[in-house]
């Protein structure tokens, strides 16, 4: 396995790309679509005496932007491979863009969230900076082998995104993990429109059952997209839900003294943060509320169409 390490634009700093040789040459996630990017994608291959011609196939783990970028370069002649639910967003459909936005615009307005004129609209059209115009051309899923490396076991493992795959080496113990565990920052469960009806999934607590998923699989080292190798993953996800923990039972003290709401809560949580990342704390908000929900330590309550969350006395 060859990993490449392609700069992004993002505060996560490079993403990587693994290149697997078997019955296909097979490339795992590129990178974002900028000019350092396909520079640094394209003289890296050459450094294994590989070209962008001898590319099979590309395997994504999700559909995030830093992850699918480079899909464009290489396009027609390799498959795309992945989760059916990469499509819109790889496609940038233009109906499931206008879901997105008025998703966001609706569920912002039940959280308190005050917003500003086109705000979602923005924050929409702003995910799709950097990202591709590719489709699925073979969906795979829990279960499944990777064509061509059929050692590798195909692992679904949504939260930080719902498209979200892992796969595992079963020969070796090599995992390929995408962003479901990384050393250098927690990976942020991200909201999402749902593809049909009306019912969001609750991604921290779609995010914390993959990462249990992880203690009880024969992994050696994962190969992450972002960050080091990790090689201890029992203690850095027993670090993760400590830090989780502490989390909510600090949302669960707010909400003891009084009613609030999701927005209210993330303005306390992150002070100096929420106005410039306002999608990506209030998508750790709302994760927290999910856990503190199903535990049933707080309830929800709704307003004249606000939501307001309150402690369930008695429960800790």
């Amino acid at each position: 396995m060859i990993q490449l390490s392609i700069p992004t634009p993002f505060a996560v700093g490079d993403v990587h790309a693994y290149v697997l040789k078997g019955d296909a040459v097979t490339l795992v996630d590129c990178g974002p679509m900028t000019q350092e990017a396909q520079h640094a994608f394209v003289t890296q291959l050459k450094e294994h005496h590989l070209s962008i011609d001898d590319i099979d196939q590309v395997v994504l783990t999700h559909h995030h932007a830093d992850h699918v970028g480079l899909l464009d370069l290489m396009k027609p002649h390799v498959r795309v491979i992945g989760h059916e639910l990469n499509e819109p967003y790889i496609s940038q459909d233009a109906a499931f863009k206008q879901r997105q936005i008025h998703f966001m615009n609706d569920f912002f307005q039940q959280l308190g969230v005050p917003l500003r004129q086109g705000e979602c609209e923005r924050i929409v059209r702003q995910s799709y900076t950097y990202s591709c115009t590719a489709h699925v051309d073979d969906v795979i899923k829990e279960g499944d082998r990777l064509k061509g490396h059929e050692h590798f076991q195909v692992l679904e493992t949504p939260g930080h995104a719902q498209s979200h795959l892992s796969f595992l080496d079963e020969t070796t113990g090599n995992f390929i993990g995408g962003d479901l565990l990384l050393t250098t920052i927690s990976s942020n469960p991200l909201m999402e429109a749902p593809m049909k009806g009306t019912e969001r999934q609750k991604s921290l607590l779609q995010y914390k059952a993959s990462l249990k998923r992880l203690l009880h699989l024969p992994i050696q080292t994962i190969y992450p997209g972002h960050g080091q190798l990790i090689t201890s993953h029992h203690e850095l996800i027993e670090e993760r839900f400590k830090k989780q923990e502490k989390r909510a039972n600090t949302m669960y003290q707010l909400l003891q003294r009084k009613e609030m709401t999701a927005f209210h809560l993330c303005r306390t949580l992150f002070p100096g943060l929420y106005e410039e990342a306002l999608f990506l704390t209030m998508s750790e908000t709302v994760g927290q509320l999910d856990v503190l929900l199903a535990a049933g330590q707080i309830e929800e309550v709704q307003k004249d169409g606000t939501l307001y969350y309150r402690a369930n006395e008695g429960v800790k």
